[in-house]
């Protein structure tokens, strides 16, 4: 077994924590400013955290514009990355102070329940309201510079073409996972398919 301390280093070429826990949804933050202007960002620690009410959630490294955005709004987007649209949601990553929509030529959605934007390619956009935003803090209690968005989903729309007798159906979605290293993603096939009911 290859043992290490985070806090010493892993001594290997590529920090294998992220490839570890993976393959992960993509978070496709759609946000206003208290200005009104538009941001898309893509984070990759992000995942469903409750069922009722639906709560979603995504770590920022920093205090980014996204962050800001839902501390001045109260809201977010988020938008289903597919296979398709992982160009586009690449694009997106920039640091720069820019409109990521405009800039990668995305065509913007209203929101039904909250005025941030939705990714108008997407096939499923949740419109969510934060509920929290927590600095994460280390073992010793002390800030590390990365901030825990968390949202109630309050509005959800979902291409009809993606329902099969009512079910939500991922396969169909074909939605884009990032997995460890610099540059990996994967989607997910049929034959990789397990099907396990709960003992009762």
């Amino acid at each position: 077994m290859h043992f290490y301390r985070p806090s010493e280093g892993h001594r290997l070429p590529h920090d294998p924590f992220n490839a570890i826990v993976a393959p992960r949804p993509i978070g496709w933050i759609g946000t206003l400013d208290a200005q009104g202007r538009r941001n898309l960002a893509p984070y990759s620690f992000f995942n469903a955290l409750h069922y009722r009410p639906p709560l979603v959630g995504f770590s920022s490294n920093g205090w980014k514009g996204t962050v800001q955005n839902c501390e001045a709004t109260r809201e977010f987007t988020w938008n289903l990355v597919t296979r398709e649209l992982a160009p586009v949601m690449n694009a997106t990553s920039t640091t720069h102070d820019v409109d990521e929509f405009e800039e990668a030529g995305i065509e913007a959605a209203p929101s039904s329940e909250i005025s941030a934007p939705r990714v108008a390619a997407s096939p499923v956009n949740f419109e969510c309201k934060v509920t929290q935003i927590v600095p994460l803090k280390s073992a010793e209690g002390q800030d590390v510079g990365s901030w825990f968005v968390v949202g109630e989903v309050v509005g959800i729309h979902i291409d009809e073409r993606l329902l099969d007798d009512g079910i939500f159906d991922t396969l169909a979605a074909d939605p884009l996972l990032r997995a460890g290293g610099p540059t990996t993603y994967y989607g997910i096939t049929g034959d990789t398919r397990l099907d396990l009911r709960r003992p009762e």
